[in-house]
């Protein structure tokens, strides 16, 4: 990280920023025994990104001194920039965060590492983003496999029958209903990806196919996703 004050002051003139009226910091839920001193806002924005809308980091920066100064002229300010390797993932405004060690973003990261560890081994099937773990790696479902232990999972316990497999999963129009035991050949290949977890996939001789709740097994619903209760 480097102190972006020892950068050239830019010769381009600067756009004076407006503050936002009616939107007053409270900060009501601090200890009795402690009070504001200053504040941190964290900017997520890469040198490429504010080159295309036609400013710099440094010139945003002196942007924000310039309206700091007319407000609050006995402000003390101290700019930080964010540095990350080239080609780095993830939002440019969690990169900000965690390079400059904000706690609350180091806490989350460590919990997802830690739940990641904890899903090491058995099998984890993500609904909210469409795909299964198994051990840790991404197993190559196809959408229709996907799709039919997604309809078994979100029913729990309870015994579908091929008929009712066939009708919910082969609706549109362009797929070519298959019949009761081409059911068996995708629940053959689902369970052959599976590997040693083919069993949360059970059989009812005569019926049809089971989703039980299995310790192997972790099930993430995302956001909108319908509970199996429902079912």
């Amino acid at each position: 990280m480097s102190n972006i004050a020892t950068l050239e002051r830019p010769s381009a003139p600067v756009t004076r920023l407006h503050p936002v009226a009616d939107a007053p910091v409270v900060a009501a839920d601090l200890p009795a025994t402690r009070s504001p001193r200053g504040f941190a806002l964290y900017v997520g924005l890469d040198e490429i990104k504010a080159a295309e809308a036609g400013v710099s980091l440094p010139l945003l920066v002196d942007a924000l001194r310039r309206t700091l100064a007319e407000l609050a002229p006995g402000a003390e300010t101290h700019a930080t920039v964010a540095l990350a390797p080239h080609g780095a993932g993830g939002r440019d405004l969690d990169v900000v965060r965690l390079a400059l060690q904000e706690p609350g973003a180091i806490a989350r990261t460590k919990a997802a590492e830690e739940e990641l560890a904890e899903e090491e081994e058995g099998v984890v099937v993500d609904i909210s983003r469409k795909r299964v773990l198994i051990d840790g790696e991404s197993a190559a479902f196809t959408y229709k496999e996907f799709e039919l232990l997604q309809y078994l999972v979100l029913r729990e316990g309870r015994t579908i029958e091929r008929t009712e497999l066939v009708g919910a999963l082969w609706q549109s129009p362009d797929d070519e209903t298959p019949g009761e035991r081409t059911i068996d050949v995708h629940v053959r290949r689902l369970r052959a990806k599976l590997g040693r977890y083919e069993d949360i996939v059970r059989t009812v001789r005569g019926v049809g196919y089971r989703f039980d709740r299995h310790a192997d097994v972790v099930i993430r619903y995302g956001h909108g996703t319908p509970s199996p209760d429902r079912f």
